[in-house]
């Protein structure tokens, strides 16, 4: 048994989450540079209820927000984003299938020619609710998986729903509906990550994305469910051994966001993007994150406390994507914004610190990223290694964080050869 302790029980498993911010500042006018951004993906939160109680979930999804879009206002949304260009749109929440009209939406999405896909803990996604979204339009969905079972569900907070989710997979197949995974890189779950992948490539799935989680809500509470930043000298390896399985079977190895950047593996991992390797933060350039009471960001992971650009019941999504400085922020984003390690690496204008979310989460701002391949390698060469270390608690919210430090330490004796013996061959363990 995988052993990741008990609930906190002062975890607040579904917290109400704050009115929506009003008022929130957009400049006189969009400038050029606002006008060529278009975000072609567009992550929806169309709700916050959520059928299950994820010890890692950043939103702390589980209650409705109060005052989710009407019906009326959701399809006006539809109309806003398909004229400003964006291409797909995935709906989540909580659980995007517990908004009765989860449907209407997803027809409106297919009817203004945009593609449209969900992501799901699979915990009630019966055969009647997939044949409903088959009949809408839906043309895929992705369904959550952290571990194998015991661990799976241990992190999911309900018992059974591994075995759920592996039902839904049955049941998106009845449906006619293509599916993949995902699945969160945590601590525990670390050693279990390439088993996990072997069973979903039996389930049928054609393609498995995977990305390290964040310091943000819930997972904020449980320090041991984040992997340390040194880590990523065994995530990189296993993704990379996991690639070449995946190949032969035609499933895709999608890397998210905050996993790499920059080491041996990355044109393995990343050689089909249009560069062959990861590029800076897309926030509020190709990408679009909406929560369900209508707030506008430019990534759905990013605090809303921090990162809110403005709400569609006061300004239209044009002017939003185009006037916030929430969202114009990687748009004008240069390595004079990064601080730290970051500032001062060899990558530094091409990755500009990579995932905004992930430092933000840790540091309360964006520019410096413990969690990088080259950075690892090159502090291994010194001797040298990264931890983060809790210093404040998150308060309880959906979205917010706490505060991380970053220790830099020398290598223990014993684990210094490992990391080594793993860097040269791509195979082992560095953790015992």
């Amino acid at each position: 048994m995988t052993d990741i302790g008990p609930r906190p029980r002062s975890l607040p498993i579904a917290p109400k989450a704050p009115p929506a911010r009003r008022d929130l500042p957009l400049a006189d006018q969009s400038r050029p540079i606002d006008q060529q951004w278009r975000p072609i993906y567009a992550v929806w939160e169309i709700t916050l209820h959520c059928d299950l109680a994820c010890r890692h979930c950043g939103s702390r999804a589980g209650k409705e927000r109060p005052g989710e879009l009407s019906t009326a206002e959701c399809l006006d949304l539809v109309d806003q984003m398909a004229d400003l260009g964006v291409k797909e749109v995935t709906l989540i929440g909580g659980e995007a299938y517990l908004r009765e009209d989860w449907t209407d939406i997803i027809r409106h999405v297919r009817k203004r020619g945009m593609i449209c896909t969900t992501t799901t803990g699979g915990r009630n996604l019966t055969l009647e609710r997939a044949m409903a979204a088959k009949e809408a339009g839906l043309q895929g969905a992705s369904v959550s998986i952290d571990g194998l079972e015991e661990l799976h569900d241990q992190l999911r907070g309900v018992k059974g729903s591994w075995r759920s989710a592996m039902q839904s997979f049955e049941n998106l197949r009845k449906a006619g509906i293509p599916f993949s995974a995902n699945t969160q890189i945590s601590r525990p779950a670390l050693k279990q990550i390439e088993a996990t992948f072997d069973h979903l490539m039996d389930q049928g799935i054609h393609s498995w994305q995977v990305q390290l989680t964040v310091a943000m809500g819930r997972a904020a509470d449980e320090p041991d469910l984040l992997i340390e930043p040194w880590q990523v000298l065994e995530v990189m390896p296993m993704l990379a051994r996991i690639q070449a399985k995946a190949k032969p079977r035609k499933v895709r190895l999608w890397p998210g966001n905050n996993i790499g950047y920059f080491g041996p593996y990355e044109s393995v991992l990343r050689g089909s993007l249009p560069r062959g390797h990861m590029a800076s933060c897309g926030a509020g350039r190709s990408t679009l994150g909406i929560e369900a009471d209508g707030t506008i960001k430019g990534c759905p992971s990013l605090p809303t406390s921090d990162w809110a650009g403005g709400t569609i019941r006061e300004h239209s999504l044009k002017d939003i994507w185009e006037r916030s400085d929430k969202l114009r922020y990687t748009r004008d984003r240069t390595v004079d914004d990064l601080w730290g390690y970051c500032r001062d690496c060899y990558y530094n204008d091409t990755c500009r610190a990579g995932c905004s979310w992930t430092t933000h989460v840790l540091f309360g701002k964006a520019g410096n990223n413990p969690f990088c391949h080259h950075r690892a390698l090159e502090l291994l060469r010194e001797g040298k290694r990264e931890r983060i270390v809790r210093t404040q608690p998150a308060p309880g919210e959906p979205f917010d964080f706490g505060r991380f430090d970053i220790v830099l330490e020398d290598w223990p004796a014993d684990e210094l050869a490992r990391a080594k013996e793993v860097v040269r061959t791509g195979e082992g363990w560095i953790s015992q």
